[in-house]
């Protein structure tokens, strides 16, 4: 005898796996270029995002433009190297949604350019303290509120250049490397927590961090541009699919892994 329409189950379709409905989010690096992306990206799936960015006036941007798309978030001044100041904003965010299920460490300090002569201790260590240190913290305040929702997804913004190299970015390459590794080790840890973890390696992509290394957007175009095989640079809201797979449940079955965005950067 067949079921009545009323009482089927209703079918789940692959884009299901991709919502974040009922979920809360925070996002580090939630200022500008990629992390605003990704933010927008997890509202507009559902989920209740904590924008989290050590520049206020830019992060309370990012959120103004989710709230004006009916979204739900939440701007969260940090200083991502402070113990105090990431244990307050995972607090703050638990205390304003619920619960928490998804962390994106996507904050990066500016790295001087040099080689391991060029640097002194302190350059050095702060670099590490941002772009390593902050998602060190962040996921240490993180993992047991995750725990507590039944688990979840950790993401570590990484970089193409975690797994290759490029002259005079001693700092960067090595934290950005770090930063994989870090992932591949919490994975083993928590997996019985239900947590994933992975990385999302961009490539180079039109952030201000581009024209700081370039003087402008143009320059930088034509000088990294052609370092990636489509010829280009990526756009901030090439990398947001990426990071809402990770995020959600059409990337169940992955942990441990790195995902390369960049634009055949890696394939040369």
């Amino acid at each position: 005898m067949r079921a009545s329409f009323e009482n089927r189950k209703p079918i789940v379709t692959i884009f299901d796996k991709f919502s974040l409905k009922s979920k809360t989010a925070i996002v580090t690096g939630a200022g500008g270029g990629i992390g605003r992306a990704i933010c927008v990206a997890y509202a507009e799936a559902g989920a209740a995002v904590a924008c989290v960015d050590l520049n206020l006036a830019q992060v309370s941007e990012t959120v103004a433009a989710i709230a004006a798309a009916g979204g739900r978030a939440l701007a969260i001044e940090c200083d991502v190297a402070s113990e105090t100041a990431t244990h307050a904003a995972v607090e703050r965010t638990v205390a304003q949604f619920g619960a928490l299920h998804v962390l994106l460490n996507g904050a990066a300090g500016s790295d001087p350019t040099g080689t391991v002569l060029d640097y002194d201790l302190a350059a050095w260590n702060k670099v590490f303290a941002i772009n390593v240190g902050g998602a060190f913290l962040m996921s240490k305040w993180a993992i047991p509120h995750i725990t507590r929702a039944g688990g979840g997804s950790i993401i570590h913004i990484a970089s193409q250049m975690g797994s290759i190299v490029a002259p005079a970015r001693v700092a960067y390459c090595a934290s950005k490397g770090a930063l994989i590794q870090l992932a591949k080790v919490m994975t083993m840890d928590h997996a019985a927590a239900n947590i994933r973890v992975n990385t999302l390696s961009p490539g180079a992509v039109e952030t201000d961090r581009m024209i700081l290394r370039a003087g402008t957007m143009e320059s930088a175009r034509e000088r990294f541009g052609p370092k990636h095989v489509l010829n280009r640079l990526g756009l901030p809201i090439e990398l947001a699919p990426a990071a809402l797979f990770l995020a959600s449940d059409a990337s169940s079955f992955m942990t441990g892994a790195d995902l390369l965005v960049d634009g055949g950067y890696n394939a040369w």
